[in-house]
Parts: structure tokens; sequence; C-alpha cells
């Protein structure tokens, strides 16, 4: 096992190195789209209830099945990835900003209207602030599963990790099959670890 990863760093290095890059990728537009369709479901109950039952019917299909659908239309490879892991990630983000934006007291927000604030002033100054925990959940729950769907589309040859694992598996190479399996857990150890640090130190920046 370690005689592979001493023989071969290129390749799980390189593996390594694309499943970083398409997390990252997915997570910076994810974030984007999702505060968008945030600020626009923050305007209506019923928008909201619709926005929620549409991305939680894509949630359920399973991710191959996903991969397969976008297939004919953008093809194989990283772009198809990560448009499903957009998708997928929109369900999860807005569950979480939402609830965390609606779970700010109302007389909060009445004393805020009260002093002349507008509902954007509101929403950066007074919700994002007091939702912050929640937030930050949702955005480490969207990583681990992005990290987790980005192994599975190495089968619509997207790169990653999930190239050494399933190359492993049919290959019945076990060295690859555990550091396939080592390294996708540990990024996604990594990557929710630098989400608790980054939500303490806002917390302590903050001053709470």
């Amino acid at each position: 096992m370690i005689d592979y990863a001493i023989k071969h760093p290129d390749k799980w290095g390189s593996a390594l190195f694309e499943h970083v890059e398409i997390l990252v990728i997915t997570m910076v537009i994810s974030i984007i789209v999702a505060v968008l369709l945030t600020i626009v479901i923050l305007t209506s109950d019923w928008v909201s209830r619709i926005f929620i039952y549409v991305f939680s019917i894509l949630y359920s299909i399973p991710s191959l099945a996903l991969f397969t659908i976008m297939i004919p239309v953008t093809g194989l490879g990283t772009t198809t990835a990560i448009i499903v892991l957009i998708l997928y990630n929109q369900y999860i983000l807005l569950r979480h900003f939402i609830a965390g934006l609606n779970h700010v007291e109302q007389p909060i927000i009445e004393a805020a209207t009260g002093l002349g604030m507008s509902r954007m002033q509101i929403l950066i100054q007074i919700r994002v602030p007091l939702a912050i925990q929640t937030l930050f959940t949702g955005l480490r729950l969207a990583s681990v599963s992005t990290i987790g769907m980005a192994t599975i589309a190495a089968f619509i040859n997207a790169g990653g990790l999930g190239t050494i694992l399933y190359d492993g598996l049919r290959t019945m190479n076990i060295d690859k099959i555990l550091w396939g399996s080592i390294l996708s857990a540990g990024l996604a150890l990594a990557t929710n670890t630098l989400f608790i640090q980054l939500e303490k130190r806002i917390y302590i920046g903050a001053g709470r």
C-alpha cells in the first residue's frame, strides 16, 4: 500500500488535484446561485415552497442516473459532473439558508425596519450574522456531499479520486481501492474541519 503511494505520486496527486478543483468550482458556483435564489425566495412563501419542492425532486434522483441523463445535453466529462453537483447542492444550501434566515426573531426584524433599514440592509446586517451557524452547516454538508458524489462522477470521465477507486475495483487492486477511499475520506474530513475553523474565526471576530 505504501509502495503505491511512493511509486505513483503523480497518479494520486493528479487525481487529488482534479477532485479539489471540482470541489472548489462546484462550491463557488453553488454558493453564488444559492445566494441569488435565496434573495428571490425570501420575497414570498409560495415561491420558497416551489423552489424547495423542485430541488427536493432533483435531489431524490440517484446521482449516477442524473449524470447519465445530462450526458446527451452536456456530454461526458467534468462539465456535466459540475452541473449535476451544483443542482444537488441547491437543495442542501437553500434549505439551510432559508431556515437560518427565517429563524431570526420577528421583533428584531421589526426593530430594524423601524430604524429605517431596507430589506437588503436587514438581510445583510441583521439576518445573515444571526444565521451564520446554520449557513455554515449548509456549506459543510454541501461540501462533503460534493466530495462523495464527485467520486461517482469518475464513471462519466470527470476525473478525480473516483478514477483511482474504480480502476482499483476493475483490476482488483487493493492498494488503489484503499488509497482512493482514504484520500476521498481524508479530503471530506479536511474540508469539514476547514469550514468549522472558519466558522469559529467568524464567531471570534464578531465577539461572540
